[in-house]
């Protein structure tokens, strides 16, 4: 056992597009900053980044239904959608950045144009459809979206879900041309080879961090283990950021402050069927989401996705829900039981009592076998046959739970924040939109973490040159936001503004 203090600004925990850009984003305003990276696995982005664990979507409010709630009276609430609509395109901003200095070459390495609808059936859903739309496409940052309920149109749309449909089945789609797939692991790849040629970040990986203590008034030391050689080293920092995905939450639990009280997590794993047969694959150029069932989480809208992978073109439908007590793909059975503590008891019981058609959800899902998912989607592919479909499992996620006075505990579906009241230790809890709002979210933890350097006009500077609208919203100035959406484009090679 060997004990090495050494000194960090900053140490971030886990190897994933989180930790990736919170570093990368400082590194690249105040380059004099130390910042030490640690990684469980003996790679970087293999967990909830990785490119077949991740949803894939630039999540951009076009096509996710559950942003976009109506009432009794049909109103159809946008806020949301306007929301993570900003939050992705200071996302996309960041990286027209990087590719227009020459740190990522190749935009197409991680990000392509994909059109995104929502597709409803049945009469009812028809019309929420049209309500949403018109809600919609009256705001300038969705005035791109199409609408129809003609077969014709929806031919053209997405012809594989087309096929051998009732002339007079009642549905509708909305389009937007402007949607994206992304592959978070490739581009988690580029940040952190950023990071380690041009920065000379150290990213240290198969490096399992144990605990995070206070040491004296200002650093905290990381206790972390070798995971080949089981050595144990001592790291100094000033701050740390634990961004370790469904690891952050046992970690969180050990270090020693009063805001981590009453969390809990719940995890739920990820279960694609992928398509075997490329003539199938190639008919489809579309992400389709449609409307997630009875009793469903948010994050359970099937969809019939088109992704670029590997540089090849895949077609997923999904996502099943799995169940498993680990909170990582790669972690132990024995996560979840270890997470339960006495101060999130109450959360975690409360959660459980008010979520019981969750959890017969869930156990249905579980007991589905392949003829069983094949079924649901043939509400898409009609003619779908078992052969060429394959199930691949998914990354694992955790969902937060956390303290409510009338219940005892809420679950969230949404991330977290959670931060030591002067900012020194930040983790991030939770899962969805997750990676596509990535650049929004670290943006805020420099705003806890690092108050002091975004005070400066230099630091100031340099964000507004990277990321337009780190600090503005976007309905502040309609046209200044549509250039610099057009440049953005441009940078990316996406379909332009027309």
């Amino acid at each position: 056992m060997t004990n090495t203090n050494r000194e960090y600004d900053l140490i971030c925990v886990g190897g994933g597009i989180m930790s990736a850009t919170l570093a990368l984003i400082l590194k690249l305003s105040a380059p004099e900053l130390k910042i030490l990276i640690l990684e469980r696995l003996d790679k970087v982005a293999q967990e909830s980044t990785k490119a077949w664990n991740n949803a894939g979507t630039g999540h951009s409010a076009f096509c996710e239904l559950n942003y976009t709630p109506q009432d009794e009276d049909g109103n159809v609430d946008i806020s949301k959608a306007i929301e993570i609509f900003q939050q992705f395109e200071k996302s996309k901003q960041f990286w027209a950045y990087l590719v227009s200095k020459g740190l990522i070459k190749e935009p197409e390495s991680f990000v392509h144009s994909i059109p995104h609808h929502a597709w409803v059936r049945g009469k009812k859903d028809v019309e929420f459809l049209k309500n949403r739309y018109e809600a919609m496409s009256s705001h300038f940052m969705f005035e791109q979206m199409k609408f129809s309920e003609k077969h014709s149109d929806l031919k053209q749309w997405f012809p594989l879900i087309m096929e051998n449909r009732d002339a007079n089945e009642a549905m509708a789609a909305t389009r937007m041309e402007l949607g994206t797939g992304v592959n978070f692991g490739s581009l988690t790849e580029q940040y952190f080879k950023i990071l380690e040629d041009k920065f000379k970040v150290p990213v240290l990986r198969n490096k399992e961090v144990l605990d995070i203590d206070p040491d004296g008034p200002e650093d905290w030391t990381a206790e972390v283990k070798d995971l080949k050689t089981g050595e144990k080293t001592y790291y100094d920092a000033k701050h740390v950021f634990i961004g370790a995905g469904g690891g952050a939450l046992p970690l969180l639990q050990k270090v020693e402050i009063k805001e981590k009280e009453g969390y809990g997590g719940f995890p739920v794993s990820g279960q694609w069927l992928f398509c075997k047969n490329r003539e199938i694959i190639e008919k489809h150029h579309a992400k389709v989401y449609s409307k997630a069932g009875v009793d469903a989480p948010p994050m359970s809208v099937p969809h019939l996705d088109a992704r670029f992978i590997n540089g090849k073109k895949e077609l997923l439908f999904g996502p099943f829900a799995g169940f498993s007590t680990k909170f990582l793909k790669e972690g132990s059975i024995l996560d979840l039981p270890k997470s339960l503590r006495f101060n999130n008891l109450p959360s975690m019981w409360g959660v459980f009592w008010h979520n019981l058609p969750l959890t017969s959800y869930l156990i249905d899902q579980v007991r589905m076998g392949h003829e069983d998912r094949v079924e649901e989607l043939k509400v898409f592919i009609k003619d779908a046959k078992p052969e060429d479909w394959e199930l691949m499992v998914a990354g694992q996620r955790v969902q937060i739970i956390k303290r409510d006075k009338e219940k005892g505990g809420i679950l969230e579906f949404g991330t977290d924040v959670v931060h030591s009241k002067d900012g020194k230790i930040t983790a991030l809890l939770g899962a969805s939109p997750g990676a596509s709002t990535a650049v929004h979210i670290m943006l805020e933890v420099l705003k806890i973490a690092f108050p002091e350097r975004l005070e400066k006009s230099s630091t100031q500077e340099k964000l507004a040159e990277m990321i337009p609208f780190w600090n503005r919203d976007v309905r502040e100035d309609e046209q200044e936001f549509k250039r610099v959406q057009e440049r953005t484009s441009k940078h990316l090679k996406l379909e332009a503004l027309h």
